[in-house]
Parts: structure tokens; C-alpha cells; sequence
């Protein structure tokens, strides 16, 4: 990120980092045994502490900041309105992807434990000489028909990771284009507060790239492709957060709310998704 340019492209240029950082999480999985997957768990620990950081003292803050001065006492309103439409916007999205998933289940950690399909030849057979033929074709169509279904089921799984993995980075990268955007306009909402939002969230994007590619190979795939479809979960990041700033930058009234809202789906998406 360059101090003095206009915020649109500080932005842009925060969240090619953060892309950058969930392809590179993404790539860990040429290095990384398919059966280890702690290193997702601690790193998604570390991450959510830092964005949680982040989102108290770069968004939240500065929001407060910035409606004391144009709001005085009615200060508290915009930030609670943004807050909570914020959150809202997070848990709505989930009960959207539960829908359309038919799974109860939306959250990076639950949907992280995807275990590898079975192939026919890992199931036991009996040689036992008496058995009849017709029992036995029998219970082959029945484990195929098991098989089926749990490829069915784990495959649907796989798909809604990777869909609420590049969901939520939807409010990450409209929190680090809005941190940008209103960047200098109060005192407290700073280059500073916005690099350090980028970072954590960058932080947070190496893990959730690998939670995409690490189960990937575990279906099949090849490393390469598992590292091109965990990657792709960060390509919106940069496209919303040119949009947070671009708006903060061109109706500035709107600051404290966006902030909030920031602030709100950041929060939200660390404690119900991450932790």
C-alpha cells in the first residue's frame, strides 16, 4: 500500500494483498500432508484475534469518532445502526447459504471437517467360500449405492465450503476499502488503523485458502487444481472493497455507518464463522 494516493487504489492495492495471501494458503497444500489440518486450526485462531483487534480499534473507533463530531449525543446511533446492519447482513447471508446448501452447517471450522470419499477398493470383502454369489452381488450393489451417496453428500459439502469461504470475504473486503476510503477524515481513523485491518485480514485469508485446497485433495484432485479453487475464494475481495471505499469517498456522511457496518460483519464473521 502507497501513503498518498487516492484511496480507491490504496484499497484495490490492500486486497490484491490479501488475495495474494489466500493463494498463498492455498499453495500450502503442495507441501502439506492431505492428513494434517491443525495448522488450520491455529492459524484461523491467530487470524481471528488479529481481525478482532483490527475491527474494534481500526472500524469501530473511527466510527464512533467520526459521529461524535458531526452528531454529538446522537453519536451512538449511526454506529449501533451500522453495527448491528452489519451482523444482520453476515447471519442473513448464512441462513441464505443454508437454504440453497440444505445443511444447517455454514461456518469455515464445521465445514473444514470433510473427510476423503472412499473408493470401492477400500471396502473389506469377505472371501469366505460359502458364501452365495447372489448374496454377494447383492451386497456390492448395496456398498455402491452407499458409496454414491456419500460421494453425493461429501462433494455438496466441499461446494459449500468453498461458497461460504468466498462469501465471507465479501464484508472483508468492504471493511478494508472502507477503512481506506475514510482513512484521514477523523482522527482516529487513520492510514495506519486501515494497513493494520489489511494485514490481519490478509492474516486470516492464509489459513481459509488452505481450509479450500487441503480437502480438495482428499476428493482427488490434483494439487494444482486444488490450489486454483482455493485460491479463486479470494478473488472478491478486491472488487467489494473498491466499492467501500468508493462510496465512503464519495458521500462522506455515510462514514460512521459504514464503518459500523464494517466493523459489525467483521465481528460477526469471526465469532459464528471462524472460531
Amino acid at each position: 500500500m502507497i501513503r498518498g494516493i487516492n484511496p480507491i487504489w490504496q484499497a484495490l492495492l490492500a486486497t490484491l494483498y490479501t488475495w495474494g495471501m489466500t493463494a498463498l494458503g492455498a499453495a500450502v497444500v503442495f507441501i502439506l500432508p492431505n492428513s494434517n489440518k491443525k495448522v488450520l486450526d491455529v492459524g484461523l485462531g491467530f487470524a481471528s484475534g488479529v481481525m478482532a483487534a483490527a475491527s474494534f480499534w481500526g472500524l469501530l473507533t473511527p466510527a464512533i469518532d467520526v459521529a461524535e463530531s458531526t452528531m454529538g449525543r446522537l453519536a451512538l446511533i449511526p454506529v449501533l445502526v451500522g453495527f448491528i446492519v452489519g451482523a444482520v447482513f453476515v447471519f442473513g447471508a448464512d441462513l441464505i447459504i443454508a437454504f440453497c446448501g440444505g445443511s444447517k452447517e455454514t461456518s469455515v471450522v464445521s465445514l473444514m471437517r470433510v473427510n476423503p470419499v472412499k473408493s470401492p477398493s477400500d471396502v473389506e470383502m469377505s472371501n469366505d467360500k460359502g458364501r452365495e454369489e447372489e448374496k454377494a452381488n447383492k451386497e456390492m450393489e448395496e456398498t455402491a449405492k452407499e458409496l454414491s451417496i456419500e460421494r453425493a453428500l461429501s462433494w455438496r459439502r466441499m461446494l459449500l465450503l468453498i461458497v461460504v469461504i468466498t462469501l465471507h470475504n465479501v464484508p472483508e473486503g468492504l471493511a478494508v476499502g472502507i477503512s481506506f476510503g475514510s482513512a484521514g477524515k477523523s482522527e482516529k481513523a487513520t492510514y495506519e488503523s486501515a494497513f493494520n485491518l489489511a494485514l490481519a485480514v490478509g492474516l486470516q485469508n492464509l489459513p481459509e485458502g488452505l481450509a479450500v485446497s487441503l480437502p480438495l485433495t482428499g476428493f482427488g484432485y490434483s494439487k494444482w487444481q486444488a490450489f486454483a479453487y482455493g485460491q479463486l475464494s479470494g478473488m472478491v475481495e478486491p472488487l467489494s472493497a473498491v466499492i467501500g471505499a468508493a462510496a465512503v469517498t464519495l458521500i462522506e456522511s455515510i462514514m460512521p455507518y459504514a464503518l459500523a457496518f464494517a466493523a459489525g460483519a467483521m465481528i460477526c464473521v469471526v465469532i459464528d464463522d471462524i472460531i
